[in-house]
């Protein structure tokens, strides 16, 4: 079982509110920079070992300086993900550019800021050596096809869009050799939110099995292998969260077996976790604005959606917490909606809670990662603020809620004639 804790009390949290008006997201720094720590201490054992944060997870420039003065560096997928590392101080091989169908402006920044290129496809080699040039080091993303599961998420992977195959592989680096590229790495993920530690330790193994072969019959040396991130969250309190020292002593067994064995050592190990860095130390804060009695019973929140796409994407669980009713009874059942014109518009369905009135203050847990990142402004909704309760128990603005003028500042009206209504 895991504790659904919050890191505030209800005098607390009532104090933030008036303040800072709900919804809003807030994060934990303390939780996050534990967390931090828990990772790299589990991976010591691993020479040069490092955690390319997933920027698309969480892309504050607070929580990305928080985990950068934790040794972490950037795992980017666009543009603006890489201008954001930037802007934090996040260059050079401290960003690992990890994308699909990249236009040449993108591979041109990534190149300018030297950061490490991870290639999706073998036909993007000419399209980079076009647009951008042949950096000193490459790397390329392995797509397993039926020698690996994925999930709901990402997709299985004979059917998901991103990597090579095998052969392709084999073709790419021999490919880059010849063009005179001397330092390599090898990448693959193909699970997101995956709670079994065993996966993981396979993963690895597979890339360690790939190393040894490629190595040998294309005659080039690896310098890392990149595992992906994927690790999961207990989104339910009755899931446990993934040992990392369980990964870790799998993955060092297998390090043993294959690339030790082999005379590959040494061979560093990263990773591109997001959800699992931030994701339980995050919390969508919420007030009831209705409550609705049809055919089934339901609470509406002044969040909706539009704060926290994954329970009406996926079916995705999030825990909920009505403040100060911790200890209540949860003999009601509801269905916490939000009031955008979508009936998926739904946080929880056939929930048990404690019974629930109107301006009660109500926590949606795990909301770190792919939580306000995901936002959207359909039904003109306005993006919520996020918040950082920093170690010294203050709350700081780290991104203001939008306005009415954000949402409207791309849209011309000059050309248009308003009626006013007499």
């Amino acid at each position: 079982m895991t504790t659904k804790r919050l890191p505030f009390t209800k005098e607390q949290l009532e104090a933030i509110i008036e303040q800072y008006p709900t919804p809003f997201h807030i994060y934990d720094e303390r939780g996050i920079r534990a967390n931090a720590k828990r990772l790299t201490q589990a991976f010591s054992w691993v020479p040069g070992f490092k955690e390319y944060f997933a920027v698309k997870a969480t892309p504050n420039p607070y929580l990305l300086n928080i985990l950068k003065e934790e040794g972490f560096g950037a795992d980017c997928s666009s543009l603006p993900e890489l201008l954001l590392a930037e802007r934090v101080g996040i260059v050079g091989e401290d960003i690992m550019f990890t994308s699909n169908d990249t236009p040449a402006e993108e591979f041109r920044k990534a190149m300018e800021l030297g950061a490490i290129i991870n290639l999706d496809d073998i036909s993007h080699i000419a399209y980079l050596e076009e647009h951008a040039g042949i950096p000193e080091l490459i790397c390329f993303r392995y797509n397993p096809g039926p020698l690996k599961q994925g999930n709901a998420i990402i997709g299985n992977p004979e059917e998901a869009k991103y990597g090579l195959t095998r052969k392709q592989l084999f073709e790419a680096y021999q490919i880059m050799k010849e063009k005179g590229v001397k330092r390599f790495g090898l990448h693959t993920m193909v699970a997101s939110n995956e709670l079994d530690p065993n996966y993981f330790v396979e993963t690895a193994r597979i890339l360690f099995e790939l190393v040894v072969e490629i190595s040998k019959e294309v005659g080039i040396k690896f310098e890392f292998i990149n595992i992906g991130g994927g690790i999961g969250i207990p989104y339910r309190p009755e899931q446990q969260p993934v040992n990392l020292e369980t990964v870790s002593q799998g993955i060092k067994k297998a390090y043993e077996e294959l690339i030790v064995a082999n005379g590959l050592a040494p061979l560093r190990i990263v990773m591109e976790n997001g959800r699992m860095i931030t994701g339980p130390y995050g919390y969508l804060v919420a007030k009831v604005l209705h409550k609705k009695e049809i055919y089934k019973n339901y609470v509406g929140l002044d969040a909706c959606m539009a704060n926290l796409m994954r329970p009406g994407m996926y079916g995705a669980y999030h825990h909920i917490t009505v403040v100060g009713k911790e200890d209540w009874p949860h003999d009601r059942i509801y269905d916490v909606t939000g009031s955008l014109c979508e009936n998926n518009d739904k946080f929880a369905i056939d929930r048990n809670l404690p019974e629930i009135n109107r301006n009660d203050i109500v926590i949606i847990h795990d909301t770190g990662a792919h939580g306000h990142a995901m936002g959207f402004n359909y039904n003109g909704k306005l993006r919520s603020a996020e918040l950082l309760l920093k170690e010294d128990g203050t709350v700081q603005l780290i991104r203001r809620a939008e306005t009415i003028d954000d949402l409207f500042a791309t849209l011309d009206f000059s050309g248009i004639k308003a009626v006013v209504a007499k």
